[in-house]
């Protein structure tokens, strides 16, 4: 008979959300007549970026080519990724599990670690309760689908989490964790690579259970202070704390774009480079942050990248107020009849965006229209979806799935107590800047 590792059962509680298919469940949830159906995201890369459980259940899997895809499975729908969008509903998950506890990790885009440790008397309900309401409670409110795992430690839970996914709910308590760690093979343990799992097995090891059993000492020797870590989290022991620091600050702010086919139209060029800078100054301004300076990057269909870079008279975050640095940027770098796939906007030497320092030639006025402009843009796109109000030359980018046209105006983002509503056809701003 296995012995025992542990005698209690809850001497902590550590809870793992992991969201299921992600990037494809937030498509489904903003996309209701995508539910059901197999979709990828990442055709702007020309791979699969990420996949959903109905097209996972075809076969397919990351990092596949579309041309590859499209031959096997010509009934899967392919879509551009939205990084803006995915972002905005990791921001409002991380909400809802602080609303369960106070320590709460974000460990990922998509994933976070809670300790839940006492909360019981304060939700009237155990542990494993208290996981299952969290899941009801996201995917009420965000229309997505999480797995849920609990033990005593990050990598315990980390382990129950993947154990029934999707939407699975998986509990290991103290008197439990080695019969789990009996069926639980090496390369499923976190912190364990290929590499290690080999040296290990060359050890005579199989199961995560076959480590736990050895001496401490024995695990230092063969790996060192991330063993000890890995062998002390995995019999219950809490080696990883949290770090419940919320993302607030960045370094700089980058945004991307691959686009299929290749194009050598200037406008279009041009529109997928505003967009990035779009989306760039979107993020900004929701940490309150302000650029100094931006840097313009044009891939062409060979791979090769040139760049150029120019700072700022005072830091901003307002697309009108770089949008004619970006042209003149952009008319430095494009060659009239080059190809290119990607186009990247990188705002750097972000710093808090406080009251405005005007230079001795600017147009304050100007300025501060520019910012209510902006404040507005903000908030109809908020409420009614990213892009929703966009630069005029953005007209230029169309996007297809499947033989359709794609919708470039996404449904509201549904939050608590609300329904599913259209986008209002708003007008565009009368700002436009023309690349010919």
């Amino acid at each position: 008979m296995t012995e025992q590792i542990m005698i209690e059962s809850w001497p902590r509680a550590i809870l793992h959300v992991d969201c299921d298919s992600f990037f494809t469940s937030v498509e489904q949830a903003i996309n209701p007549e995508l539910k059901g159906k197999p979709i990828i995201t990442g055709a702007e890369r020309g791979i699969v970026s990420a996949a959903s459980c109905e097209a996972k259940a075809l076969g397919i899997k990351r990092a596949m080519s579309l041309s590859e895809v499209a031959e096997k499975f010509p009934g899967v729908i392919m879509l551009q990724s939205d990084y803006e969008t995915y972002s905005i509903f990791s921001k409002r998950l991380f909400d809802i599990l602080r609303r369960f506890s106070p320590m709460v990790e974000e460990y990922s885009i998509d994933e976070a670690f809670c300790d839940i440790t006492g909360l019981r008397r304060v939700h009237h309900c155990s542990y494993p309760d208290i996981g299952k309401k969290i899941q009801e409670t996201v995917q009420k409110e965000l229309d997505i689908t999480v797995s849920v795992g609990i033990s005593l430690s990050k990598s315990l839970a980390k382990l129950a989490s993947k154990y029934r996914k999707p939407k699975g709910l998986t509990a290991i308590r103290g008197r439990e964790i080695h019969t789990f760690l009996k069926n639980t093979d090496l390369q499923k343990v976190w912190g364990f690579g290929p590499n290690t799992v080999s040296l290990l097995q060359k050890h005579g090891l199989k199961t995560a259970l076959d480590f736990v059993n050895k001496p401490i000492e024995w695990a230092e020797k063969l790996l060192g202070k991330i063993g000890v870590e890995i062998w002390m989290e995995l019999r219950g022991q809490y080696a990883y704390k949290l770090n419940e620091e919320e993302k607030k600050t960045y370094a700089s702010i980058s945004k991307a774009k691959t686009f299929t086919p290749s194009s050598s139209d200037v406008d279009y060029v041009y529109a997928q480079a505003l967009r990035n800078l779009e989306s760039a100054c979107m993020k900004a301004r929701r940490y309150n942050l302000a650029a100094n300076k931006i840097t313009l990057s044009l891939r062409t269909d060979e791979f090769h990248t040139t760049g150029v870079e120019m700072k700022f008279s005072r830091p901003t975050a307002m697309v009108m107020d770089i949008a004619p640095t970006l042209k003149m940027l952009f008319r430095e770098l494009f060659k009239n009849g080059q190809k290119y796939r990607q186009t990247q906007i990188v705002l750097a030497g972000l710093q808090d965006d406080t009251e405005n320092q005007f230079g001795l030639f600017e147009d304050p006025v100007k300025v501060v229209k520019s910012e209510h402009i902006s404040n507005a843009i903000d908030e109809i796109n908020e409420r009614f979806g990213k892009h929703t109000v966009f630069m005029a030359p953005g007209l230029y980018l169309q996007r297809y799935f499947n033989g359709r046209k794609r919708k470039s105006l996404r449904n509201q983002l549904v939050i608590k107590g609300e329904s599913v509503r259209q986008h209002l056809r708003l007008p565009l701003l009368n700002y436009i800047f023309s690349t010919r």
